[in-house]
């Protein structure tokens, strides 16, 4: 198992944003990875920035929503599993945990909405 440093990923980010959904890269940090059998886990933690549309509130950390897998494309024959955790904030005023809406998952599949199109698009024939 390796363990990214956020400096160790920098030249790589390009190659990532071509081979992951680009929102994963851009508002989540990736902590590690394994190779399981024939899968490919990837571990998402969302980035620790307050959310812009809560930055005039007093928020603070309040932890992370459980893990969600998520079904990526393949690479190279093995299975590709996101695991992807959420950050929660609690807003001190209202007492309210809040949190960023991320669509990152097709409506109705345990996919990303990309590959879930791909399927669908591949389905036609």
């Amino acid at each position: 198992m390796l363990i990214f440093a956020k400096n160790n990923l920098d030249p790589y980010i390009d190659l990532l944003k071509g081979l992951l959904p680009e929102i994963l890269i851009t508002h989540f940090d990736i902590i590690k990875h394994q190779t399981i059998n024939d899968s490919l886990h990837l571990y998402f933690e969302e980035k620790k920035g307050i959310p812009e549309e809560f930055s005039k509130d007093m928020v603070i950390s309040h932890g992370f929503y459980k893990e969600i897998i998520v079904e990526d494309f393949p690479l190279r024959g093995k299975t590709v599993l996101l695991h992807i955790k959420r950050r929660r904030w609690l807003n001190k005023t209202t007492q309210k945990v809040i949190y960023r809406d991320w669509n990152l998952v097709a409506h109705g599949t345990r996919m990303t909405i990309e590959f879930a199109a791909f399927l669908k698009a591949i389905n036609q024939y």
